[in-house]
């Protein structure tokens, strides 16, 4: 195991757990940031809780992270992707609700001197990482040192980190379900009944839309989704961990048509709310490398 290997969130190598919590915060004016997250990185294991840093965090710190960015709006053909920048992402794991419960309390209550909670996301684990939908999702994600190469930072002062893009997206799955099991099937490009990729599916097929070897360069990305659900409300938390956002945004740009004019049959039955990046930092020993924002033993 390498050094940007084993410093790493963990959790970003690995697969999704059976409960899930979202956390996004914004900038509390003149908050105590560093002080903020001071604390908050003593407690970060990157295994049960992993820690996304946004670009005006970093801004507010007087720091520049080389890559970090605001997510992109776009708009094609009717299709809105947004843009919903935030400061600061938190992603609690774990089996058992309640503990996530009770840790996204502390948390909340720990980060409230500099950081105001905007929104909180219940996920959990469907299957075997099923989208409500019933197909499966990650199944092309690389594994081993591809998956290493695909989503962490290998070399520099930004070595064992990661960059994720994170989007909500909301379903109808009463348009989904009026599809016949055919059209459900080609709405993926993958069968339901043995999750096997066909090459008859149309080009609108999601799987032919985001096949990751068929950009230039390959576009590989680690996805670790995870469906939600908020009263008569449900669809997917969608997170993309690379190296960099660029082989996320090659992805985006041709789901909705902007580079062949063919557009991801998955807009039949669903859309994103909110879009954002962060910069999840490297572990050390102690918690969480923060370093690169000047921040050393609770001080810049």
């Amino acid at each position: 195991m390498d050094k940007a290997e084993s410093s790493v969130q963990s959790a970003i190598l690995k697969p999704i757990p059976q409960q899930g919590c979202y956390l996004t915060f914004s900038l509390k004016p003149h908050g105590d940031y560093v002080g903020a997250l001071s604390k908050l990185a003593c407690q970060v294991d990157g295994d049960s809780l992993v820690v996304g840093v946004g670009l005006s965090l970093a801004e507010a710190l007087g720091k520049k992270v080389q890559g970090l960015r605001l997510f992109p709006a776009m708009v094609n053909q009717g299709i809105e992707i947004p843009s919903t920048p935030a400061a600061l992402w938190l992603w609690l794991r774990g089996r058992d609700r309640g503990k996530i419960v009770l840790q996204a309390k502390q948390l909340i209550d720990e980060l409230a001197s500099a950081f105001v909670l905007e929104q909180r996301i219940e996920s959990f684990k469907y299957g075997n990482a099923q989208d409500l939908t019933g197909y499966e999702d990650g199944t092309e994600n690389p594994v081993g040192e591809a998956a290493v190469e695909a989503a962490v930072v290998t070399e520099g002062l930004l070595a064992g980190s990661s960059f994720v893009a994170v989007q909500q997206w909301v379903h109808d799955l009463d348009a989904f379900r009026a599809k016949s099991p055919q059209q459900q099937d080609n709405t993926f490009g993958r069968r339901i009944a043995d999750n096997e990729e066909f090459d008859e599916a149309p080009e609108s097929a999601h799987v032919k839309r985001t096949a990751q070897e068929s950009f230039d360069p390959e576009a590989f990305v680690i996805r670790r989704s995870m469906p939600w659900s908020e009263g008569e409300r449900l669809g997917l938390v969608f997170t993309a961990f690379g190296r960099s956002f660029d082989a996320y945004e090659a992805i985006l740009k041709r789901m909705i048509g902007l580079e062949d004019g063919i557009v991801d049959a998955l807009f039949s039955f669903t859309h994103p709310l909110t879009g954002a990046y962060f910069w999840c930092p490297p572990l050390t020993e102690s918690g969480l490398n923060l370093s690169a924002l000047g921040i050393e033993g609770g001080k810049i």
